[in-house]
């Protein structure tokens, strides 16, 4: 582990970009989320097996989540919703991999998660309500609101990255450190802990992005 979580030696680069353990293993949780729901779905029956009804299960937990937030047709939110909640429980999840750091743990991807939830806020936002009905909620209740709006919205997208960061890395450090101090078997709880933890994370982060969308793109504001 690095001596700061914010300084990270490049493993190689593309071109002029250096490319870090993160983004490595960014890459790998990428193709094994997309291998595993590719062989996972490939075999949909109207009968289905326990793999999946256990899928369905799943959808159908977070079409009611998103029905509690957002209201109305959770389709448009399902699949950017769902993909930021299994890659932030499996990134998360990764801890217990010996050698291996969780993305999340790292604020450079915590940033960037952060940054889809605000460019889909802003998408979602247009589709919903033009380019112009969007711009004015930025001024409700009334125009003196703007600048705090504007505030609001770049301060609650710090707000998802420091809160995803600091859970997750404080969890990294502590279970890394028993470790070297105690052995092997005495962290296991805490892991099973950190594996708890990571859930709820994961969690929190999915339905935070997905109150944001919905708020922007409210019809009623």
């Amino acid at each position: 582990m690095n001596g700061s979580p914010l300084v990270l030696e490049p493993v190689f680069f593309v071109g002029p970009v250096p490319i870090t353990d993160p983004v490595i293993v960014t890459w790998v949780l990428m193709a094994v989320l997309a291998l595993g729901c590719a062989i996972l779905t490939r075999r949909l029956k109207l009968r289905p097996s326990r793999t999946q009804a256990a899928l369905e299960l799943f959808v159908t937990a977070i079409d009611g989540q998103l029905r509690d937030i957002v209201g109305g047709d959770t389709a448009p939110y399902r699949a950017l919703i769902g993909t930021i909640l299994v890659y932030v429980l499996v990134a998360n999840w990764m801890s217990i991999v010996p050698g291996v750091e969780p993305p999340t743990a790292h604020i450079e991807t915590d940033a960037a998660l952060a940054l889809i939830v605000f460019g889909a806020t802003i998408w979602f936002g247009v589709r919903a309500r033009g380019a112009g009905g969007y711009l004015k909620t930025f001024a409700e209740p009334s125009w003196v609101m703007i600048p705090l709006n504007l505030v609001e919205q770049i301060t609650r997208t710090f707000s998802l990255i420091v809160r995803l960061f600091g859970n997750v890395m404080s969890g990294v450090f502590v279970v890394g450190i028993i470790l070297s101090l105690a052995g092997l078997l005495v962290p296991i709880p805490l892991m099973a802990l950190e594996l708890l933890t990571g859930a709820v994370q994961a969690y929190i982060f999915a339905v935070l992005a997905a109150v944001f969308i919905g708020a922007a793109a409210s019809e009623g504001g």
